[in-house]
């Protein structure tokens, strides 16, 4: 396979990424963290190709990224009161908010009930997720690799494996999200992050 490149400003980007994805391929893209790499979260194939494509292992959940909160109710149930307060005050941003998942997303894109989800602080990335939809999304590295911050890192794990990237430049890096578990009674930190653990008692509060 050879892999597509466009830059993320080219008119034909997005429409060039929703055909590929349409068909179950694999987009790479800017986030404001780092590159992700993503297939439709409704795409079993998709996401079958996302962990081959990253010799990631199947039992490891993908989260799923979203342009903006009125796709919510098309990847999960019961989005509850503490997961609102904080997505109304941290999103968008580097927040990964564990709820219960919808019935009609693919058992492969978790082992567990519970999805990740986020709306990442990056306007090309929000412009192509509300066009494509909600998408699992992971790092475009190969598993265990260097975290990819330009379209060229990118190149170099995934070249090859995957079907475009969108050239966005260099991406902020930095931390992983924060992620929150908000499937029980309290509100858990799973992983600790960019938003501290104040911020989160405050919102809460």
């Amino acid at each position: 396979m050879e892999t597509e490149t466009l830059k993320s400003t080219h008119a034909e980007a997005i429409p060039r990424a929703l055909e590929v994805l349409q068909r179950d391929g694999l987009v790479a893209y800017p986030t404001d963290t780092v590159y992700g790499v993503a297939a439709s979260a409704f795409s079993p194939a998709g996401i079958e190709r996302l962990f081959l494509a990253k010799g990631r292992e199947s039992i490891k959940a993908i989260a799923v990224l979203l342009g903006d909160s009125s796709q919510l109710p098309r990847v999960t149930t019961a989005f509850g009161e503490y997961a609102r307060r904080l997505a109304e005050r941290f999103w968008p941003g580097p927040l990964t908010l564990i709820v219960t998942r919808h019935p009609d997303l693919p058992e492969v894109l978790s082992p567990l009930p519970t999805i990740g989800l986020r709306i990442p602080d990056h306007r090309f990335a929000r412009a192509l997720l509300r066009r494509a939809g909600p998408l699992a999304t992971t790092s475009a590295n190969l598993s265990g690799g260097e975290n990819p911050h330009t379209a060229q890192d990118v190149l170099r794990q995934l070249g090859g494996r995957i079907d475009l990237v969108l050239d966005g430049g260099a991406t902020p890096g930095g931390v992983p999200s924060t992620v929150i578990d908000c499937t029980g009674p309290e509100p858990v930190v799973l992983r600790a992050g960019p938003i501290s653990l104040e911020a989160i008692q405050a919102a809460l509060g």
